[in-house]
């Protein structure tokens, strides 16, 4: 998910979040789940600020696994990315 920065801070990617959220959450799926940049010193705090908590590798689930992989295998350093999930609860 990007929004363009001409078009930040005006909350589309909470907006955005909350959406997916709610679909999901109406679809019974019960946690959003990305992967980010580690380096980039505002990605992993913006999503924590939305609800989602990050994940060690011995909690990945075989999807974020299999997105691991994929990233490493187009050039993306398994160490420059953390993985982070949200809950979903009826109340989001």
């Amino acid at each position: 998910m990007d929004v363009h920065p001409n078009h930040c801070p005006r909350g589309l990617g909470r907006c955005l979040i909350v959406t997916i959220a709610d679909y999901a959450w109406i679809q019974g799926y019960i946690a959003l789940t990305l992967t980010t940049f580690r380096s980039i010193p505002w990605n992993a705090p913006y999503y924590t600020r939305l609800g989602f908590h990050t994940l060690e590798f011995d909690e990945l689930p075989p999807d974020l696994l299999a997105i691991r992989q994929l990233e490493a295998e187009h050039g993306m350093s398994p160490g420059n990315r953390v993985c982070m999930q949200r809950d979903l609860f009826k109340d989001d």
